[in-house]
Formats: structure tokens, C-alpha cells, sequence
């Protein structure tokens, strides 16, 4: 069984900066996708970005684009999703998620794993 745990959330103010990581454990093969989703009160669970086993297939939300990077270090078991020019509408539980496939995806059905969840709030 694959366990996810987040870290990094916090409070910052707009403009500001911060580094989300989730680490996995359990066994994960070569075709094991993560991705982050986020989810604001009173708001459904959303897309935010995604990543392949290499590294080389990412996606993200278009919301998000050229603010937000993701990234992983298999060594580590561990994704991370830089975030840059954080915004007020930012703010959100931010989940890990993973799953076993071939192709990106970007609906939260078809993750498998979760995380617990870390809050991140951007003041304004």
C-alpha cells in the first residue's frame, strides 16, 4: 500500500513563494504518476499539476502555468511543487496524489493514492 504525506504548506503573503513536497512510501513501479490537486472552501477538489515516473511529462492547470512548477526526485520517492507569485485565490488545501498508469491525467477519479492534505494560505 502507497502511503503520501505533504509538507510544506504555510501562510505567505501574495507575491510570495513557497515549496510543497510529498513523500511516498510503499512500492511504486516506473509507471507510477503523481500530481497535485487543491481544494478551497466551499469549492470542488481542482487540478493543479501532474508528473511522469522520468519526469519528462508534465501538466498543469492553466491557472497555474508559469507560476507553479512540479517536479520529482524518484531517489527520494518524493514530488514537489514549487509555487511563485502565489496569489489570494492560491490559497487552499493542497493533496498529493498517485497512481498507476500510461497516459496524464487530470481528473482526481483516477488517482488512486492521497495524501493527507497542507494548507496553504496567501494573505493579501
Amino acid at each position: 500500500q502507497v502511503q503520501l504525506v505533504e509538507s510544506g504548506g504555510g501562510l505567505v503573503q501574495a507575491g510570495g513563494s513557497l515549496r510543497l513536497s510529498c513523500a511516498a512510501s510503499g512500492r511504486t513501479s516506473s509507471n507510477y504518476y503523481m500530481g497535485w490537486f487543491r481544494q478551497a472552501p466551499e469549492r470542488e477538489r481542482e487540478f493543479v499539476a501532474t508528473i511522469n515516473w522520468s519526469g519528462r511529462l508534465k501538466d498543469y492547470a492553466d491557472s497555474v502555468k508559469g507560476r507553479f512548477t512540479i517536479s520529482r526526485d524518484n531517489a527520494k520517492n518524493t514530488v514537489y511543487l514549487q509555487m511563485n507569485s502565489l496569489k489570494p485565490d492560491d490559497t487552499a488545501v493542497y493533496y498529493c496524489a498517485g497512481r498507476e498508469g500510461s497516459t496524464i491525467a487530470t481528473m482526481s477519479s483516477v488517482y488512486r493514492h492521497w495524501g493527507q492534505g497542507t494548507q496553504v494560505t496567501v494573505s493579501s
